[in-house]
Formats: structure tokens, sequence, C-alpha cells
């Protein structure tokens, strides 16, 4: 296993380590409902759950009663 030679400054390593960032999540807007859920995720409106402006599951088309 490799060794380092010299120890490494603070200045160089902070250096190497300004690209290691939070990002904010990218939020969306829904066609349908024009609710705000995260991108790539399915989302719950009036008991419903879409997912790119369709309708994925109703439980009152799906309640057999």
């Amino acid at each position: 296993m490799a060794h380092p030679k010299k120890r490494q400054s603070r200045a160089r390593r902070n250096k190497r380590r300004t690209h290691i960032k939070l990002r904010l999540p990218q939020i969306g807007i829904d066609p349908v409902t024009k609710e705000a859920h995260l991108y790539h995720r399915a989302h719950w409106h009036d008991g419903k759950l879409y997912y790119r402006g369709k309708v994925l599951y109703d439980p009152e088309a799906t309640s057999e009663e």
C-alpha cells in the first residue's frame, strides 16, 4: 500500500474538498395537479398516487364493495 512521503498541507487538502458540497433537491410541478414534488418520484394528491401526470394508484377505483 502506498504512503505519502510528505504530509499534505491543510490548504491543499481543503482545495480538493471544495468540490464536495450539498445540492438542493430539484422540485418539479405536476402538469395535472399543479403540485410541487421531487423529480422522478411519485407523489400523493387527494388520495391518488401520481407520476408523470398520470394516476398510478387510485384506492377508490380498486375497492370492490
